[in-house]
């Protein structure tokens, strides 16, 4: 299908903290290593979307429901922080984006993300930083739902990172990939299920594949092939393909693979009871190409047992001013 793009979005203001009662922004991250053993993701929530005290709230103030989700991986296993916080731990304008003691920072050529948490459900120190350099910055913000609630900019389809961590001690560089999405309602209340794929060639070209069910039982997809300089054009979205479901929870895996395409999945990072992130490699490109898989199940994020799991992962810190 053809994307609803809306107005573009300024190059140098990447954190518009506006969010409305019941709604949510998050600023999103993902990177992989040059020899595929190491990985991040990272994300940054105001009102955030997967919090149970978010939701057991009523959603009224996203300010008070902030959290930065920091997850590593490596071959000595992986290492994943997400404490949320509340509104006097939250700091925000056009450039910058502070939560409690980790921030985001944009320069106008580099985000830098400084990390200093704590490991869940092991308590361990996560203290680092990560410096990732677009390539090219992408201005449009497309409409990823029917109703136009929600909306996703893929600032930058293609990146360079360096990961310096002093706890766990790790220093690599790889390619990387930033976005933001921005909603006025609820994940669970607009969708039944979404996947959503990127991967990335060595001449610096980037395919993604954004794929929603949405309540109305209504499909809508985005295939978009993004230039090394930034600009993009569509393609028809190739058809469907099933994936194994992840192994602890069964989480449907399911992506787009036409006529002579091939998409083998690689380590799954995240197994949990509603999501699931995972890296593949896909000749999309006409070469293969590494990329980071991701899919939600709405249903199960909306059920009352899913969400009295979730603070075993991400507890809640208010520190009171």
């Amino acid at each position: 299908m053809t994307p609803t793009k809306l107005a573009p979005a300024p190059v140098t203001g990447l954190f518009d903290p506006s969010t409305p009662p019941g709604g949510y922004t998050w600023w999103y991250a993902d990177g992989l290593s040059h020899d595929g053993d190491y990985a991040f993701t990272l994300i940054a929530f105001i009102g955030s979307v997967f919090s149970p005290y978010y939701a057991w709230s009523g959603r009224g103030d996203p300010y008070n429901h902030c959290a930065i989700n920091l997850a590593l991986y490596g071959p000595r296993g992986a290492r994943w922080a997400m404490t949320e916080r509340g509104r006097s731990d939250l700091t925000a304008d056009e450039t910058s984006l502070t939560i409690g003691p980790s921030a985001l920072t944009w320069d106008g050529d580099a985000l830098t993300i400084d990390i200093a948490e704590y490991g869940m459900p092991v308590p361990m120190p996560v203290r680092g930083q990560i410096r990732l350099r677009p390539r090219a910055v992408n201005p449009v913000v497309f409409q990823i739902d029917s109703a136009g609630a929600h909306t996703w900019r893929p600032i930058a389809p293609s990146a360079d990172v360096e990961v310096r961590f002093t706890s766990p001690g790790l220093r690599w560089k790889g390619e990387a990939y930033f976005d933001t999405n921005r909603g006025s309602a609820p994940l669970e209340e607009a969708f039944r299920y979404w996947d959503w794929s990127r991967v990335q060639a060595k001449d610096g070209r980037s395919a993604i594949l954004y794929n929603t069910v949405e309540r109305s039982g209504t499909e809508r997809g985005l295939s978009l092939l993004f230039r090394p300089d930034g600009t993009y054009e569509t393609f028809d979205p190739p058809p469907k393909a099933t994936l194994a479901p992840t192994p602890i929870f069964r989480v449907q895996r399911t992506t787009r693979a036409g006529s002579g395409t091939t998409v083998r999945l690689g380590r799954t990072l995240e197994d949990a009871p509603f999501y699931s992130r995972s890296v593949i490699e896909s000749d999309l490109l006409g070469e293969p190409a590494a990329g980071v898989h991701e899919s939600f199940d709405g249903d199960r994020l909306a059920l009352g047992l899913v969400k009295m799991m979730l603070p075993f992962r991400m507890p809640r810190r208010v520190i009171r001013k």
